[in-house]
């Protein structure tokens, strides 16, 4: 039955702008949504919560399995972990640096890899990620790779923490993402790489509007191909 249900995966390294697309087209379609990103980062920052260390990969698993996570349907960003509301925490860029850490760990890859296959119901599933296309759902209906320069996604990176009152330096911005970006391609498991089958936008010269008309004409044609 889950195979039969429609799944259109955007997978890419931050700053490209895939949460974006990915929150725009679930609402436009009215799907499901699943930032599996997000999912490591709240293996982090409840791990950190908790006092676990990254190196107790049994512990680590075992709060993976255990938490409780609730997106928002109302496709504002906002999300409950065990009941707690997390969203700005989640956000924070040191919360992706550690999840960058995390998911490179293959027990927590493994353990986490069950629950994001769980977001497939009907009518049809959006998934934001970095695997999503290669792993997760490989049988997806439609495939997208956004790609941007790494000087570029910190540039936006810059701009939007600057836009919320912090303080930030963007030569440290671009090397922790040139740092995230080496980490995630060269994991052994699940590395950060284009599903043969993909469609590979670079947004580096996009707007969102423009990313999200090719991603939107593609995702028609493929539900009209499939129907």
């Amino acid at each position: 039955m889950s195979n039969s249900i429609p799944v259109i995966t955007i997978d890419g390294p931050s700053g490209t702008g895939k949460g974006t697309i990915s929150g725009m087209l679930s609402k436009e379609l009215g799907w499901h949504f699943l930032d599996s990103g997000a999912l490591y980062r709240l293996v982090a920052v409840g791990a950190e919560k908790k006092g676990i260390s990254y190196s107790n990969i049994n512990d680590l698993v075992d709060f993976a399995l255990a938490m409780e996570v609730q997106f928002s349907t109302q496709f504002d960003g906002s999300i409950e972990l065990n009941g707690e509301e997390v969203s700005a925490l989640v956000r924070e860029e040191s919360s992706a640096g550690k999840a960058s850490q995390v998911a490179a760990i293959p027990e927590i890859r493994q353990a986490l890899s069950k629950r994001q296959r769980v977001f497939r119901q009907p009518p049809g599933l959006v998934a934001d990620g970095r695997d999503m296309g290669t792993v997760i759902f490989p049988d997806a209906l439609c495939k997208f790779f956004l790609t941007a320069s790494p000087e570029e996604r910190a540039q936006r990176r810059y701009k939007q923490l600057i836009n919320k009152g912090l303080s930030v330096n963007l030569r440290a911005l671009l090397q922790d993402i040139q740092a995230r970006d080496e980490r995630d391609s060269n994991r052994a498991v699940s590395p950060l790489v284009p599903a043969e089958d993909a469609h590979v936008i670079d947004t580096s010269d996009l707007s969102i509007d423009e990313v999200f008309t090719q991603v939107l004409l593609i995702t028609r044609q493929a539900l009209t191909k499939s129907t």
